[in-house]
C-alpha cells in the first residue's frame, strides 16, 4: 500500500465519537477520509471529506465506501460482516479483518478462541436456549453474570442474576453465563499491531464504572498496581491480539482478582474508551496509532508523558433532548483539564456525550482535579 498520505483514501464505517477522533488524527496527517453513517450530522462528519449516509447493514452502502477506499476500518462492531468478508475475498483491504470482527461480535466465540489459546478468562457456559438457563445456573454460585452473545454495547446486554428469583428478569436471547468476579480492579490496555506485524502496548490503565448503567465512568493511567502485574497484563494483552491476528488498535479489558489473578474480560477491535487519555498523555494517541497500523506506517511511541485521568461526560438520568453543556468555564479553569465534547445533537440518559482528561505528574492530584472538573459539567436540554 502506498504511504503517501494524500494518495490514500481511508473509509470508516461508523461516524460516532471514535470515528470523529480517528478522522481528526487522520486529517492532521494528510489523509482523505470518508465515513458511512445513517445520521447526516454525526460527530465524524465534522472532519470527514465525504459522508455516505446509510445503515451499517446496508450491503450496497458498504460496497460503496469500500470500493472508494484504499483501506476501510470501523468504529463500531455491529456491522454487516458477511458483506465485508465478500469484499475482502474480492481483494479489498479491511482492518481489522471481518473474520476477526465476526468472532468479537459473538461473546461465546470470543471466549472459545481465548480459552483455546490458554489465555486466562472467567469460567463461562454457553446458553443456546433461554429455557435451559435455570439448568445451566446449577454450575455456578450466585451471583452470576449473564451476557447476550450478540448486540451488547456500553453495558447493554449484561444482567447480573443475584439469585434464583432473578431468572424471570434474565435476557431472553442466546447468551453466556459467566462467573461473577470479585475483583480488586478493572484494568484495560490498548495494543496496536500493524500490517507489518509491528506491535506496541500502551500503559495499563484502571477503570471504574457507573453502576447505574454499567458504563465506564473514569480511567486512571497508569494503573496503581505493582510493576510485575503491569508486565503480566501487557503480556496477556499482546498475546490476545496476536492470537486474533489483529491489525489496528485493540482495547483489552481485564479483571485483577483479589487473589492476584489476571482474567481477560472482553476485547474491542477498535479505539476504546479506556484509551482516550492517550490524546493528551502519550507520545502517540490511540487514534493516530490505529491510522498508522492500518496504512502500513511505522507505529508511534506509546510512551506515557504524564499521569492522566479521563472521565466520561454522560447524559443525565431522565434527561433527553437537544444537548447543552453547562459548566465549561469552571471546569476549564482547573489547570491540566482538556475537554472533548462529541457534537451529538441529542442527549439521552447515560449516553456518552464527551469526556475530560486531566494531566498531572501526581496521579492523586490528577484524580482530585478530574473529580472537581466533572462536578461542574452537566449536559442539559434547556437553559
Amino acid at each position: 500500500m502506498k504511504t503517501n498520505p494524500l494518495s490514500i483514501k481511508i473509509g470508516i464505517i461508523g461516524g460516532g465519537q471514535l470515528a470523529k477522533m480517528m478522522a481528526q488524527e487522520a486529517k492532521r496527517m494528510g489523509f482523505y477520509i470518508q465515513i458511512l453513517d445513517p445520521t447526516p450530522d454525526c460527530p465524524a462528519s465534522q472532519f470527514a471529506d465525504r459522508q455516505i449516509v446509510g445503515d451499517f447493514y446496508n450491503e450496497e452502502k458498504i460496497k460503496e465506501i469500500v470500493f472508494a477506499s484504499a483501506v476501510t476500518t470501523y468504529d463500531i462492531e455491529h456491522i454487516n460482516t458477511n458483506a465485508l468478508k465478500t469484499l475482502v475475498a474480492q481483494g479489498h483491504v479491511i482492518y481489522p479483518s471481518p473474520s476477526l470482527l465476526e468472532i468479537i461480535q459473538d461473546k461465546s466465540k470470543q471466549k472459545e478462541i481465548l480459552k483455546r489459546a490458554g489465555i486466562p478468562i472467567p469460567k463461562y457456559k454457553k446458553v443456546n436456549n433461554p429455557k435451559s438457563l435455570a439448568f445451566s445456573l446449577k454450575e455456578f454460585n450466585f451471583p452470576v453474570v449473564q451476557k447476550a452473545r450478540k448486540g451488547g454495547y456500553d453495558g447493554r446486554g449484561v444482567f447480573v442474576i443475584q439469585d434464583i428469583h432473578d431468572i424471570g428478569k434474565a435476557t431472553k436471547t442466546e447468551s453466556i453465563l459467566e462467573e461473577f468476579i470479585d475483583f480488586e480492579k478493572e484494568l484495560a490496555v490498548m495494543v496496536a499491531r500493524s500490517v507489518n506485524s509491528e506491535i506496541r502496548c500502551y500503559p495499563v490503565a484502571e477503570m471504574t464504572f457507573d453502576k447505574r448503567a454499567n458504563i465506564c465512568d473514569r480511567v486512571i493511567a497508569p494503573a496503581r498496581i505493582p510493576k510485575g502485574v503491569q508486565e503480566e497484563v501487557r503480556e496477556i494483552a499482546q498475546k490476545c491480539v496476536e492470537v486474533l491476528d489483529g491489525i489496528g488498535i485493540f482495547g483489552i479489558e481485564m479483571f485483577l482478582t483479589r487473589d492476584g489473578k489476571i482474567l481477560v474480560n472482553e476485547i474491542a477491535p477498535r479505539p476504546h474508551n479506556s484509551g482516550h487519555y492517550t490524546i493528551e498523555a502519550c507520545v502517540t494517541s490511540q487514534f493516530e496509532q490505529h491510522i498508522r497500523a492500518i496504512t502500513g506506517l511505522p507505529l508511534g511511541s506509546p510512551e506515557l508523558l504524564s499521569s492522566a485521568v479521563m472521565m466520561n461526560i454522560l447524559g443525565e438520568e431522565g434527561c433527553e433532548g437537544p444537548a447543552i453543556l453547562k459548566g465549561i468555564e469552571r471546569a476549564l479553569s482547573i489547570p491540566g483539564v482538556s475537554l472533548h465534547f462529541y457534537g451529538k445533537n441529542i442527549t439521552k440518559p447515560f449516553r456518552k456525550m464527551g469526556h475530560i482528561t486531566v494531566v498531572d505528574r501526581d496521579i492523586e492530584r490528577a484524580i482530585e482535579k478530574a473529580e472537581k472538573a466533572k462536578s461542574f459539567l452537566r449536559v442539559i436540554t434547556n437553559e
